[in-house]
C-alpha cells in the first residue's frame, strides 16, 4: 500500500487572511516502509513573512526571495501523490492551505476522504493525553535532537516514525535461523497467504493415540523436563 507522509509550513494560521504555504515536504512509504522516494520544495509566497511565523520554522523573506511560485510546484506536488493515501498530522490545517492555493490555479482540491489524519488516530488511541508531534515523538522514543525549529521535512520524517508506531509498529520478517546468522529467510504478506490457503485447503488429519504411546509421552516429560509446564 502506498502512503505519502506530508507537511507544509505557511506563513500564518489562515488563507483567508492572506496567508500562504511556503515549504512543501511528501515522504513516500510503501506497506509502512520508507521507499527513499521524497518531495521537497520552497515556495516563494509573493508576500512578507510574519515575525510570529518566522520563530516557528525560521523561514525569513529574504530567503524565499529566489524560490519557485506555487504554479511552477504544482504539477510536479500533484504527480508525486497521485494514487496514495495522504497521511497528515492536524489534516484539516494542511488541507485548508493546499487547497486554497489549488483553488487559485482552478485545480481540483485534494479530496480529504483520501487523507489520514494522525492526529485522529492518536486520539483515539490515546484519549486524554498530549498528541502533538512532538509529544507522540516522545511517547514512541522517536529522536528529537535534530528539531530545533519546525521544518516540513524533518516534521515529514518524524511523521514516518509515528505513524508507522501508531498503526502498530514497523513489522520484521519471520527468521528460521539462529540469531547470529547473518543470513536471514523472511516471509512475505503474500507467500504468508498463499500458506494459510494452501493449509484451509488440506484435509484434516487425526491422529489417535494409543495408551501406551500416552503413557511413553508422560515419562519422557517427566524425565527431561524438570518444571510443569506440559501440566504433569
Amino acid at each position: 500500500m502506498r502512503e505519502i507522509c506530508l507537511d507544509t509550513e505557511t506563513t500564518g494560521l489562515d488563507p483567508k487572511n492572506g496567508d500562504r504555504v511556503v515549504e512543501i515536504a511528501c515522504v513516500e512509504i510503501i506497506n509502512k516502509v520508507r521507499t527513499g522516494k521524497f518531495f521537497h520544495t520552497y515556495i516563494n509566497p509573493c508576500r512578507d513573512m510574519p515575525d510570529e511565523a518566522f520563530r516557528i520554522h525560521g523561514i525569513s523573506t529574504e530567503f524565499l526571495k529566489d524560490k519557485p511560485i506555487f504554479d511552477y510546484i504544482a504539477a510536479d506536488f500533484l504527480e508525486f501523490i497521485k494514487d496514495a493515501k495522504i497521511v497528515i498530522h492536524n489534516a484539516a490545517f494542511d488541507l485548508k492551505f493546499l487547497n486554497h492555493e489549488l483553488s487559485i490555479l482552478g485545480l481540483e482540491s485534494l479530496n480529504k476522504d483520501n487523507v489520514i489524519d494522525s492526529l485522529l488516530i492518536a486520539r483515539k488511541k490515546f484519549p486524554g493525553s498530549p498528541n502533538s508531534l512532538d509529544a507522540l515523538c516522545k511517547r514512541f522514543n522517536v529522536d528529537l535532537s535534530k528539531r530545533e525549529k519546525h521544518g516540513a521535512l524533518l516534521d515529514t520524517e518524524l511523521l514516518v516514525d509515528v505513524y508507522v508506531e501508531l498503526m502498530g509498529g514497523a513489522q520484521g520478517g519471520l527468521s528460521f535461523l539462529d540469531h547470529k546468522d547473518e543470513e536471514k529467510f523472511e516471509i512475505s504478506n503474500e507467500e504468508i497467504f498463499t500458506v494459510n490457503k494452501l493449509q484451509k485447503s488440506l484435509p484434516k488429519r487425526n491422529f489417535d493415540l494409543s495408551a501406551e504411546d500416552l503413557q511413553r509421552h508422560q515419562e519422557f516429560i517427566k524425565k527431561n523436563f524438570k518444571s510443569n509446564f506440559w501440566g504433569y
